[in-house]
């Protein structure tokens, strides 16, 4: 159905688009560039409707106005190109409304503009479920696929994807049956939300006394709490709340046992209401699979993908899962010897909560490696730098601050920036978010804003994005200094930016990030790579204070710690893209217990233990958008070592390494086949035909992690 595709995401990935006419502005949304004049209020993201919260309820009935326009057009229109431009038109003027909601109540300090937007976002959807289900638009959609009238291969293609979508949404069954689907899709909603707010409202905690139980480094992370002690004295602790960043600061610093004990237990046994949510919306899914023809969920999620069925995703899971488990079991035996060793207990048993603070001992001791030291290098200023030297070097293009309007901005923090091209002009326009904030979203994403089109032979409409992320600033320091995997997971985000900034698509259904699910995550894994690299990472890493270029010893340690326990983090990405496709595989004739079917997996895949009453997936949110889709990022793990390897190791910041990236790959967003893209990109060898489907080459994995060499199987 449209809103599938209107809104499809991956894991921190969401897209937009906007409707805009000639010069960028349209009557409908009042949409403002950086082009006019900056002393023009304006509001927020440069809507002019939005110069106050309750703008968005305009915001709304200006889209529903506009696309009810757009119906009535394409009714009329007989099978041609212009009608697919017009319903392109319906999914960008509403989806200005979508996403606009969905950041601005994500990131936006204002509880006015939060409320505001939630009330925008379940008003608008409530119409997408009309669009959905309109036969007239339907109809429209397959007479231009079948007319054979569409001249362009990207008009024809966008014809079947709509034709796809909306009978993914069930339209094309009889009544009966579409009442069924869009009672279970709501369903689905309903559920999804109650999952993500339980694990939000009950993050779990524990209340650690005496205070020096806890490392000085983390105290600042936690709530002090007292209690009366025999006499008139009071005792100091902390009360630890286990939210996912919380707890995993405590497994990996506090050398308390105990403390790591009852933390992990405790923030791996929550929310406990989940359990129920999870088991019906398993079944909601997997009653919507079956009335749309499918024996599975995973099966109707997976086939309009690359892999396009849960065979062939869980041959290739399989065959990783072998090939990584004697290097992951070597590193499990080296964590436990290291643990004994350390604790003088010859039969200690390594439990799953020794595994962060061991092994970063370990890293510690093996490279000398100080994480203050490190994050001294990478001021956020200087990082933002470093995406500034990507983007001249890889396509000859810069980065500059533009002035804004009053009232565009969300938060005094952010920045808004454009890329410029000498030749081309501006490409797009990159909203950064970065600093940490109460209530805003907690984790790191790209969200866009709006989607590349081609409005005219000589006009493009241009993308914006926002980078959202959660770093924060030393204390008595203005300035945050990042660790370097939140270096990595920058260049990450923004790896999806230029998937977003760089596509030149003549539909925004096409642009940018709007691709196969397990192809999504390419770009962004492919700039990691920039991340870990001294020839990249020497251009802006300098320290803070005295301005000295980041040594290229200690990247060589940064390197090698890294490369420690890779099998180990790889088999945990497998485990967890295995209970995805198990969870929404195969149904048993009664209802499973989740916390049985996860607990034997991880005995089965791993040789880690599985803890008794834990139920850590009861808040892997990636169960929800990501729903027997998981496997996609080690898919896309596969592709980027591959493309690193055949196209960017060799000369990682060249001109013709970016001109290959952005012709063959980054420019293209949705528009192209994406094995034709990998393979013109990377070389056929790129991936393997199996069963019907495409699974990813491993041999450059395999290499890059020293595991034993892939034979031909398939």
């Amino acid at each position: 159905m449209m809103y599938i595709l209107l809104t499809r995401r991956t894991s921190s990935i969401f897209r937009s688009k906007y409707f805009l006419s000639l010069n960028f502005t349209t009557s409908s949304n009042n949409y403002i560039t950086s082009v006019a004049s900056q002393n023009e209020e304006s509001g927020l993201y440069g809507f002019k409707i939005l110069k106050t919260a309750k703008g968005f309820r305009r915001f709304v009935d200006e889209a529903i106005e506009r696309s009810g326009e757009l119906v009535s057009y394409i009714s009329e229109l007989p099978p041609s190109v212009e009608l697919i431009r017009a319903m392109d038109d319906i999914s960008d003027t509403v989806c200005s409304v979508v996403d606009s909601a969905e950041l601005c109540r994500n990131t936006h300090p204002d509880k006015e503009f939060v409320e505001e937007a939630n009330n925008a976002s379940i008003r608008i959807h409530e119409y997408l479920h009309f669009l959905n289900t309109n036969h007239s638009l339907y109809n429209a959609v397959l007479k231009a696929e079948q007319g054979g009238l569409l001249q362009t291969k990207e008009a024809q293609r966008a014809a079947h994807s709509l034709r796809v979508d909306f009978e993914k949404g069930g339209i094309h069954l009889c009544t009966d049956k579409l009442d069924r689907v869009n009672k279970l899709n709501i369903e689905i909603a309903q559920l999804c939300r109650e999952f993500s707010e339980n694990t939000s409202i009950d993050p779990g905690f524990v209340d650690i006394f005496p205070a020096s139980r806890i490392p000085k480094q983390i105290q600042h992370l936690l709530r002090p709490i007292y209690r009366t002690m025999p006499g008139t004295l009071k005792e100091k602790g902390f009360r630890i709340t286990t939210d996912p960043g919380t707890l995993s600061s405590v497994l990996q610093w506090a050398s308390d046992d105990e403390v790591r004990k009852q933390s992990y237990i405790q923030g791996n046994s929550v929310p406990h209401a989940n359990l129920g949510v999870l088991d019906k919306l398993i079944t909601a899914r997997h009653d919507l699979a079956q009335i749309m023809g499918h024996q599975t969920y995973a099966e109707f999620a997976v086939h309009p993908n690359l892999a396009s069925s849960p065979e062939v995703v869980m041959s290739f899971l399989l065959e990783m899962s072998e090939i990584v488990r004697p290097k992951a079991d070597e590193e499990f035996n080296k964590i436990g010897d290291f643990k004994r060793q350390r604790c003088a207990k010859k039969n200690g048993i390594l439990e799953p909560w020794d595994e962060a603070y061991f092994t970063g001992m370990m890293k510690s001791s093996t490279y000398n490696i100080d994480s203050s030291v490190v994050s001294a290098y990478f001021p956020l200023s200087q990082c933002i730098e470093g995406l500034k030297v990507l983007v001249q070097s890889l396509f000859g293009a810069m980065f500059y601050s533009v002035p804004l309007a009053p009232g565009e901005l969300w938060h005094q923090d952010v920045l808004k920036m454009a890329l410029h091209h000498p030749e081309e002009g501006d490409l797009g326009y990159l909203y950064l978010d970065l600093y940490s904030r109460k209530g805003k979203y907690p984790g790191c994403a790209h969200f866009a804003i709006k989607g590349g089109r081609r409005i005219s032979e000589t006009e493009y409409q241009l993308p914006a994005v926002a980078l959202v992320c959660n770093f924060t600033a030393p204390p008595g320091s203005s300035v945050a200094r990042l660790n370097h995997w939140e270096v990595e997971t920058l260049f990450h985000e923004f790896g999806h930016a230029l998937h977003s900034l760089l596509s030149r698509t003549d539909y925004q259904h096409f642009s940018g990030t709007r691709v196969a699910l397990d192809l999504a995550e390419t770009p962004s894994n492919l700039f990691e790579y920039y991340a870990w690299d001294y020839r990249v990472l020497r251009t802006f890493a300098r320290h803070y204070s005295t301005g000295e270029v980041i040594p290229e010893k200690l990247v060589k340690s940064m390197q090698g710690a890294k490369k420690m326990f890779a099998a180990t983090e790889l088999q945990r990405q497998i485990l967890y893209a295995l209970i995805d496709q198990t969870l929404f595989g195969e149904q048993a004739s009664s209802p499973r217990d989740t916390i049985s079917v996860v607990a034997d997996l991880k005995r089965q895949y791993t040789s880690w233990n599985h803890v008794e009453g834990t139920h850590w997936h009861t808040r892997f949110n990636h169960l929800l958008n990501y729903g027997a889709g998981y496997y996609s990022y080690l898919y896309a793990k596969c592709f980027a070592a591959t493309i690193w390897q055949e196209v960017c190791m060799e000369d990682p910041l060249s001109l013709a390494t970016g001109s290959s990236l952005r012709t063959k790959f980054l420019q293209h967003g949705g528009a192209e086949d994406p094995s034709v893209l990998l393979k013109d990109l990377a070389g056929d060898h790129i991936l393997r035909y199996h069963n019907g489907g495409i699974v990813p080459d491993l041999t450059a994995v395999c290499k890059e992690m020293e595991l034993v060499e892939v034979a031909e199987r398939w």
